[in-house]
């Protein structure tokens, strides 16, 4: 601009000259498309391409309650960034979603996916279905839709986030809850496979901005890459959950995510009731310790940001104990008992409490 004027595109303006390529749209579903039809159920009708997703509720219930959910992965998304790899993601997408369905005892039906990207990448956006994909075959239910939105100007090239919403479906005089747990009720604890999703704004700060560790660098505790450890996916629990629900006495779940393992116990424990739980159960990680380590991370604030090492967490009845450790072990989850269920003070909000000390941390 020299005179005033303002300068005009010599060129029509198009949707693509301003950062919106619907080819690379239209690639990238052509690449998804065969791993979100391995992802389906018999209820699904039709197929992709729909406006909407059409599940038929099947099925003998009598009275059946539809229960949903929603979440993302959080700046665990910031690692599959920097290191190039997306096919991992989505299964820590669908964990999120399901794992928190199941609490209640719903069994998961279906889940939409929204992935919002700088610039569509077709590849990437596929490895990313792909991981969603995956993630519910492992959870037994279906990829019913999605949305996949091209943000330019609004987020940087490469850069992406996701979320999803799944729905599942749990018969009225079925549905788990705090109005189950009882006191003398037994606490137990299902291993998680790492941090999961939860943490990784202050795993990211102590390991890479603070120790300026390297992603591809091996560490010998982990075996592996520091980038491969992180990105190992959230442990899906659906099906473990609901076969535990169906064989033994179960009171409740809780998932541990944002809060750490006593905060998301309390929320399904009632009033006047309170768990101890015995950190000489189990030993965290090496992934726990070294964030700890490097960063001098205090406990209560590593529990309060981390699993720890628990990922899901169920309530027995108390004679039901071995038989639900049992179904788990042949199921390959390690559990282990965690603690009990109490009598706290009349009135009081449900509480958890951790006493004592790890075995090695």
């Amino acid at each position: 601009m020299t005179d005033g004027s303002v300068d005009k595109p010599t060129a029509g303006a198009s949707y693509a000259a301003a950062g919106v390529d619907i080819d690379a749209g239209e690639r990238a579903v052509e690449l998804f498309a065969p791993h979100a039809k391995r992802a389906t159920r018999p209820e699904v009708l039709g197929g992709l391409g729909g406006f909407a997703g059409l599940f038929s509720l099947k099925g003998d219930y009598r009275e059946p309650v539809l229960a949903a959910s929603s979440d993302g992965v959080g700046t665990k998304l910031v690692i599959a960034q920097a290191m190039d790899k997306h096919d991992t993601v989505g299964r820590d997408l669908v964990a999120m979603v399901v794992d928190d369905l199941v609490v209640c005892g719903a069994e998961p039906l279906f889940l939409q996916d929204y992935i919002a990207v700088g610039k569509v990448i077709p590849e990437m956006v596929a490895d990313i279905v792909k991981g969603i994909a995956d993630g519910c075959v492992d959870a037994g239910c279906a990829l019913l839709g999605g949305e996949t939105a091209e943000h330019p100007g609004v987020m940087e090239d490469g850069h992406y986030d996701i979320s999803a919403t799944g729905v599942g479906v749990v018969e009225a005089d079925s549905i788990l809850g705090p109005d189950r747990v009882r006191a003398g009720d037994v606490v137990i604890a299902m291993g998680s496979s790492g941090l999961h999703s939860n943490g990784y704004s202050l795993a990211r700060k102590v390991l890479l901005d603070w120790g300026h560790m390297d992603l591809a660098g091996h560490v010998e505790e982990f075996g592996r890459s520091l980038g491969d450890e992180l990105l190992e996916p959230t442990r899906i629990y659906a099906k473990d959950c609901l076969a535990l629900a169906a064989e033994s006495d179960v009171r409740t779940f809780a998932h541990v995510t944002g809060g750490g393992l006593a905060d998301n116990l309390a929320r399904v424990l009632p009033a006047g009731l309170s768990a101890e739980l015995e950190r000489n159960t189990w030993s965290p990680a090496p992934i726990f310790s070294l964030i700890a380590q490097r960063g001098r991370v205090e406990r209560a604030e590593m529990e309060r940001t981390f699993n720890m090492g628990v990922g899901m967490v169920a309530i027995v009845a108390p004679e039901d104990t071995d038989r639900a450790q049992a179904i788990l072990t042949a199921r390959h989850v390690d559990n282990w008992v965690l603690g009990t269920v109490k009598r706290g003070e009349p009135g009081a909000r449900g509480s958890a409490a951790l006493v004592g000390d790890h075995p090695r941390f």
